[in-house]
């Protein structure tokens, strides 16, 4: 039989693929049909396709191969389309998946441990000045302590236009000191010494300025305390999205190292997202509540409800139930 007499024999079946595309479409909603159409459609949708490549090669009328491509590009879209959004797994991702993700994560106990951990400690040291007086000026500097001072020794004052900038400028300074930590995460090290090193140097700088004697510390108090919260704990967790990837370097489970990394890539994507969410929102609270003449009441029943909303997120969400 001549290949234009066996391509035209198959029209019946070209004209089945065109009908199923409108029907599997419909019948989506339908699930005890909706298997069965899908594999006739695959069957249909291959058939079509070596079709398709013997019309070309063996030269067969213009017509009959635009039509082919047609029909396979119709079938293709179909078959390869996109999922519809599903509002139900994408609420059981955000408040299941992604908490329990970060809860059980050694990684994040790891550099919550040692950035939370030693920013304590850091802030008990310097505010005691009666027994370690240097203290913070050994960490930070003589100088960096003046600026600081110098910085809020006036009450805190700005219009909408100083917000907006200040925003986008706390947006860059935040993400830079995420990026760098979750950029020295795949070598462990230097991501634990960096964390350590924020971790040391902020604890230094806001126990040095709740001391007593320390004119501008309420100014300073008045500024930090509403975004606090989200910015120290989007730092812990963007090192430990680093560290994650380090783990995979190291840690490969008998997988090739390149394969061992995809995975732990993905186990660190929900811990970086978090991250960034958190950056933002301590930015726009830095640039529009932190400054902002609010009594400091307001600010600290934010800092309180912030703290309280995330520890539900990742503790009381993150929690598996047994």
């Amino acid at each position: 039989m001549r290949v234009a007499d066996l391509l035209e024999n198959r029209r019946q079946e070209w004209a089945e693929l065109e009908r199923l595309c409108t029907e599997i479409r419909a019948s989506r909603r339908k699930s005890a049909r909706h298997g069965e159409l899908v594999m006739r459609f695959g069957k249909l949708y291959r058939s079509a396709c070596s079709d398709l490549a013997m019309a070309e090669v063996y030269q067969l009328p213009p017509s009959t191969v635009d039509y082919l491509h047609d029909l396979v590009a119709r079938a293709h879209n179909q078959l390869y389309q996109s999922n519809k959004f599903s509002w139900t797994s994408w609420w059981s991702t955000i408040t299941v998946e992604i908490p329990k993700a970060i809860f059980n994560d050694p990684c994040v106990h790891v550099a919550g441990f040692i950035f939370f951990g030693l920013f304590a400690l850091a802030a008990m040291l310097a505010r005691a000045e009666t027994r370690y007086p240097k203290f913070p000026n050994q960490i930070t500097g003589d100088k960096a302590l003046a600026d600081l001072e110098k910085m809020y020794e006036k009450p805190l004052v700005g219009n909408f236009d100083h917000y907006v900038m200040a925003a986008a400028g706390y947006i860059q300074h935040n993400t830079s000191i995420g990026l760098t930590c979750f950029g020295k995460g795949p070598l462990i090290i230097p991501c634990i010494v960096e964390l350590s090193f924020q971790a040391v140097y902020l604890g230094s700088m806001f126990g040095y300025m709740s001391r007593p004697g320390i004119q501008s510390g309420d100014n300073f108090f008045q500024f930090v305390t509403a975004h606090g919260p989200f910015e120290l704990t989007a730092i812990a967790l963007a090192a430990a999205a680093g560290l994650r990837l380090g783990v995979g370097l190291i840690a490969t489970a008998g997988l090739m190292r390149i394969d061992s990394l995809k995975q732990h890539a993905l186990r660190s994507l929900p811990i970086i997202i978090v991250s960034v969410i958190l950056f933002f929102a301590a930015a726009f609270t830095e640039g529009f509540i932190s400054p902002s003449p609010l009594p400091y009441a307001y600010k600290a029943l934010f800092a309180i409800a912030s703290s309280t909303a995330m520890m539900f997120y990742f503790i009381v969400l993150g929690y598996e139930k047994r």
